[in-house]
């Protein structure tokens, strides 16, 4: 892949969460019956990230919960012949609270939908948002994300990275060509 451009900085990244927060709490009302879990790999920093921020401005943080889609997943023929699965760590009741799901870049919306699914079978949620850092179009089921960091429109033939210290060892978006 070939580097085209950097989409976002550290700051960037951080600004944009801290805008989402506030958004999150002023569509419910507060943080009282909201959870946030993170998609597996780079939604539950991003999760875990909001939640600070949403306690630095309510004084409390909603509880966090890791979900792995791989199961779930309308392509998982084509990721792998054997795939590795890692337990969703959700240690609290979804019953009747208000999900935000939260993931990274949203391209197909497949993944997000393969979300939905995992998380109705740990409980029914009241309801389910969705948050991404990226949103880059190309959407092929009826799926939106309620929160976003950031819109970038991106033709087929691009990858859009999001990198996080806590995996990648630094804070960037970034644009590649295949």
């Amino acid at each position: 892949m070939e580097f085209k451009a950097a989409l976002m900085s550290a700051d960037d990244i951080d600004r944009a969460l801290r805008r989402i927060s506030h958004q999150i709490i002023e569509r419910n009302h507060g943080i009282g019956e909201l959870c946030l879990v993170g998609i597996r790999t780079r939604g539950v920093p991003l999760a875990q990230r909001l939640a600070r921020h949403i306690e630095a401005i309510e004084g409390a943080a909603p509880p966090v919960g890791e979900l792995d889609i791989t199961l779930y997943r309308d392509d998982l023929s084509r990721i792998a012949e054997i795939p590795q699965v890692k337990d969703s760590e959700i240690d609290f009741s979804i019953e009747d609270k208000t999900v935000v799901l939260v993931d990274d870049v949203i391209y197909t919306a497949r993944t997000a939908r393969a979300a939905m699914e995992a998380l109705t079978k740990l409980g029914r949620p009241a309801r389910i948002q969705l948050c991404v850092l990226i949103d880059r179009g190309h959407t092929e089921l009826p799926i939106r994300p309620n929160y976003v960091g950031k819109n970038i429109p991106t033709s087929v033939g691009e990858v859009v990275a999001v990198c996080l210290s806590e995996i990648d060892g630094e804070n960037a978006v970034k644009l590649f060509e295949k």
